[in-house]
């Protein structure tokens, strides 16, 4: 049985919050952040396919890797 974890949201006595507070720049990473974050969300028949992200990366760069190849078609 798993043991709950106490939360416990306080800054520690060794932090003195208004001088963290005073240089810091709230947001200041946050359109950086925004920029190079690309969720995507899988449907659970798709994701069940695949063991981990590394996967369907992969799977993803074969599937552009193949769509790149042009195709010779026959003549009829």
């Amino acid at each position: 049985m798993k043991r709950e974890v106490e939360n416990k949201d306080e800054l520690g006595p060794e932090y003195d919050l208004t001088q963290l507070l005073k240089e810091g720049i709230q947001g200041k990473y946050a359109q950086r952040y925004e920029e190079s974050t690309n969720l995507v969300l899988l449907a659970p028949d798709v994701a069940s396919a695949f063991p981990n992200e590394e996967a369907v990366n992969e799977a993803l760069r074969t599937v552009i890797r193949l769509a790149s190849i042009p195709t010779i078609r026959a003549q009829t």
